[in-house]
């Protein structure tokens, strides 16, 4: 049995432009087994190996305190979930200064949101 030519091939297309990645300030805090990173795409939560990631468009609000000397970042999806992670800071100085990077990088892309 015979299935005839093989069809002709497709003439070359316009070359493609790589998509640059989105660009944005971000933001990291980890300890041993536990991170935050807010940035372009969104929050990521790292729980020992568990990771939960949020996109710009899904997330309702973030909130962000502190416990302790732990960073607590919380995240209310578009649904009404909430999920929250913790990262130990180890000291307040840390802790302080997570919370002076923090806050402008949330406000980047929290301000002027719409709906």
């Amino acid at each position: 049995m015979s299935f005839g030519p093989p069809p002709p091939a497709y003439p070359p297309g316009p070359p493609q432009q790589p998509v640059p990645p989105p660009q944005g300030p971000d933001f990291l805090a980890a300890d041993k087994g536990r991170a935050v990173v807010v940035d372009p795409a969104g929050v990521c939560f790292e729980n020992y190996g568990h990771t939960a990631e949020f996109g710009w468009h899904e997330i309702g609000n973030v909130h962000f305190t502190g416990h302790g000397t732990c960073l607590r970042v919380g995240v209310t999806h578009a649904s009404g979930a909430f999920v929250e992670c913790m990262v130990d800071a180890k000291g307040p100085e840390r802790l302080h200064q997570w919370f002076a990077e923090l806050a402008p990088v949330l406000g980047y892309y929290l301000n002027g949101r719409t709906g």
